[in-house]
C-alpha cells in the first residue's frame, strides 16, 4: 500500500487507493465502521470519494481510532487549555508518518539538507506528544547542519544567527508559531533574501487574534520578504498542507480537501462555495483517512484551497497552545 500510497500521479489513481483504503478502514476500525453503521454506507453504496463518509474529528478526543491490530509506535496528543479534553491519534507505524512529511516537504520545497532550520517551537523534550514538533525536530536532524535547532526562549540568538547565515547566502527554514514569530519581528527588524518565513498558525492565549493578511502583513514588513509560507496540519494527520503565500494552500498527491454544508454536514459542496473542510489523508492508514474537521474553508478549481475560520461552537486548539 505504501508504495501505492506515494505513487499517486492522478485523479484516477487518487480515487482508486482512497476506495481501497475506505474498504480496509470500514473492514477493520470499530470506531469507524459503527459511525458508518450508524448512516446506513456500506462499501457497495460507494463509488467515488464524495461517498465515503467522514469521521467528526471529536472522535480523537473519546475513541481510539485505529484501523491496525500492531502495536503503537507513538502517541501524537493535541495541545489543549486547562482541564479540556485533547485528541489522540495512535500510531502504529511512524515509519510512514516520516516518509509521508518529508516526501511532502520535498514535493514542495526540495531537499531538506539544503536548509538550516530554525524553530521557534518548543523543542521534543519540552512538547513530546506533539506531532508537529516531532516533526521539525526530525527535519533538525535531517538537514544535517549544526546550525539548525530550537530557539523558542533565545530570540537574541536566533537574531543573529538568521541574520549571519541569510547574508551568506544560506537557504533558510525558520518555522514557528505565529506568537513567536510576532515577538521577533517586534524585537528586531531584518531584510531576509534566502529565508523562507513558515507560520503554523494562532496565538490563542498569547496575543490578540489577528486576521491572516493582518498577521502576514507584519510579518512580511518585519522580515522583508514578500510572502509569508504557512503549514496546515494537525495531531489528527500524519501528512501536511502548505501555503506559499496569501493563505492559499496546497497538498501532496496523496491527500485531498472537500468542503461539507454546513447545515447537512454529508453533503458534499461544488468548489468555490464555502463549507466544513474535510480532509483525506491516505497516510492515515493504520488509523482514520477521512475526517470531518472544525476548520471551514473554501476549495478552488485547481485543487488549492483557503482557510477562512472555525465553527462558532468548536474548541480552542491551536499550534501556540502547546507552550502555555
Amino acid at each position: 500500500m505504501k508504495n501505492d500510497l506515494f505513487n499517486i500521479q492522478s485523479e484516477k489513481q487518487f480515487t482508486k487507493n482512497a476506495l481501497h483504503v475506505f474498504k480496509h478502514q470500514f473492514k477493520n476500525n470499530k470506531v469507524y465502521r459503527s459511525f458508518c453503521d450508524l448512516l446506513y454506507v456500506h462499501p457497495s453504496d460507494v463509488i467515488k470519494v464524495e461517498d465515503i463518509p467522514f469521521l467528526p474529528i471529536q472522535f480523537f478526543k473519546t475513541r481510539n481510532v485505529l484501523s491496525s491490530t500492531e502495536e503503537i509506535q507513538q502517541e501524537f496528543t493535541s495541545s489543549g487549555t486547562t482541564g479540556s479534553i485533547t485528541s489522540k491519534h495512535l500510531v502504529t507505524d511512524v515509519a510512514l508518518y516520516e516518509e509521508s512529511y518529508l516526501r511532502g516537504f520535498h514535493h514542495f520545497y526540495g531537499d531538506i539538507k539544503d536548509y538550516v532550520v530554525l524553530a521557534l517551537l518548543p523543542n521534543y523534550l519540552e512538547r513530546k506528544g506533539s506531532s508537529l514538533v516531532y516533526m521539525v525536530n526530525d527535519l533538525i536532524q535531517k538537514s544535517k547542519n549544526a546550525e539548525s535547532g530550537f530557539y523558542l526562549n533565545n530570540l537574541d540568538d536566533l537574531a543573529q544567527k538568521l541574520i549571519k547565515l541569510d547574508k551568506s547566502g544560506q537557504k533558510i527554514l525558520l518555522i514557528g508559531v505565529s506568537f513567536a514569530l510576532l515577538d521577533l519581528v517586534e524585537k528586531y527588524q531584518f531584510n531576509l533574501k534566502n529565508t523562507t518565513i513558515m507560520e503554523t498558525g494562532g496565538m490563542k492565549g498569547r496575543r490578540k487574534e489577528l486576521i491572516r493578511s493582518e498577521l502576514h502583513a507584519i510579518l512580511s514588513k518585519g522580515f522583508a520578504v514578500k510572502e509569508i509560507h504557512s503549514e496546515y496540519g494537525m495531531t489528527e494527520l500524519l501528512s501536511q498542507g502548505y501555503s506559499k503565500g496569501n493563505g492559499i494552500f496546497e497538498t501532496p498527491p496523496w491527500m485531498k480537501i472537500l468542503t461539507r454544508d454546513t447545515e447537512e454536514a454529508l453533503t458534499i459542496l461544488d468548489k468555490g462555495k464555502t463549507g466544513g473542510i474535510n480532509v483525506i489523508d491516505l497516510a492515515n492508514y493504520n488509523s482514520c483517512s477521512f475526517i470531518a474537521t472544525q476548520d471551514l474553508g473554501k476549495v478552488y478549481n485547481n485543487n488549492t484551497f483557503e482557510i477562512i475560520g472555525r465553527f462558532d461552537n468548536s474548541d480552542i486548539r491551536g499550534c501556540n497552545l502547546m507552550v502555555l
